[in-house]
C-alpha cells in the first residue's frame, strides 16, 4: 500500500485523530500543544477518504541524549485502527526524518507509549535506558525513544 504523507500548516487538522486515539475521544481533554503554532513546528498526516488516519507533530527540542545535538521531539503520533500495521506509521516517520534532516537535525525523540515500543523499535528507534515513566497526561507507561538521523 502506498501512503502520501501531507504537511499541514495548522495542527487543528490533526486534533480529531489526536483526541480519538490518544485521549479516549474525551472532548474535555485538550489536544493542543503550546508549540503547535511555532514557526518551526511540523504537522504531518496521511488522509484516506478525507479523514486523517495517521498523524504526528514535530517540535524543535533538546535531545534527551546530548543537549548539543540538534533535535526534534515527535508528539501526538497516532494511527486509526483501520490502518495499523499497514505501513502508514512507518511512512510518516520516514517523511518526518527526511524533513528534519534537511534542517540539520541529528536526533528525533519521543515519549513513546510502552504499548507502541515494538513499532518504534521495528522502525529503527532505540530506547533510552532508565527513561521509563508514567505520562502526566494519560497516566500510561512511557519510555523515551530516539532515532539517530546521522549519516553512516
Amino acid at each position: 500500500m502506498t501512503f502520501l504523507v501531507q504537511q499541514h500548516a495548522d495542527a487543528t487538522d490533526l486534533h480529531e485523530l489526536r483526541r480519538r486515539i490518544l485521549r479516549n475521544n474525551d472532548p474535555a481533554i485538550s489536544v493542543h500543544d503550546s508549540r503547535d503554532l511555532d514557526d518551526d513546528a511540523i504537522h504531518l498526516s496521511i488522509v484516506r477518504d478525507e479523514l486523517v488516519v495517521v498523524c504526528g507533530s514535530l517540535y524543535s527540542s533538546h535531545s534527551p541524549l546530548d543537549d548539543a545535538v540538534a533535535s526534534y521531539q515527535l508528539r501526538y503520533m497516532a494511527a486509526d485502527e483501520s490502518v495499523r500495521g499497514s505501513g502508514g506509521g512507518r511512512a510518516l516517520l520516514e517523511r518526518a526524518g527526511d524533513i528534519v534532516r534537511t534542517r540539520g537535525v541529528e536526533h528525533l525523540w519521543a515519549n513513546a507509549r510502552d504499548s507502541a515500543l515494538g513499532f518504534y523499535l521495528a522502525t529503527g528507534w532505540t530506547t533510552v535506558s532508565g527513561s521509563e515513566h508514567l505520562s502526566k497526561e494519560t497516566q500510561l507507561p512511557h519510555t523515551v525513544v530516539v532515532k539517530s538521523l546521522r549519516k553512516k
